[in-house]
């Protein structure tokens, strides 16, 4: 007679070693797609806050320029103008160097 119900089985290898791969696929597209609709949503965002924003025009012509301000323009001005003077000079000069190769 044999007793089998105090009888213990050793099983030593494991049935399933493989990892389900498309799994962590899964998670990753879902994860991909979340991470791109919620940028899309902070873009749209993002674009209808500056979009009703007032584009400011040039406020320099509505400012009241002083008259220490339209002294240094007026100074700044003769500045740059002399320059244009003397460059033009410089240009229609003839060289002062000879060349010796002649």
């Amino acid at each position: 007679m044999k007793i089998n119900f105090l009888k213990i089985k050793k099983v030593y290898k494991k049935e399933s070693f493989k990892i389900n791969s498309s799994i962590y696929w899964n998670f990753l597209v879902v994860f991909a797609l979340l991470v791109m609709i919620i940028s899309f949503v902070f873009a749209y965002e993002l674009f209808l806050k500056t979009s009703k924003e007032d584009v400011q025009v040039n406020t320099f012509n509505n400012m009241k320029i002083g008259n220490k301000e339209k002294e240094k323009i007026g100074k700044a001005l003769e500045y740059f103008s002399e320059r244009e003077k003397k460059s033009v000079e410089i240009l229609n000069s003839p060289v002062p160097v000879v060349d010796p190769s002649i």
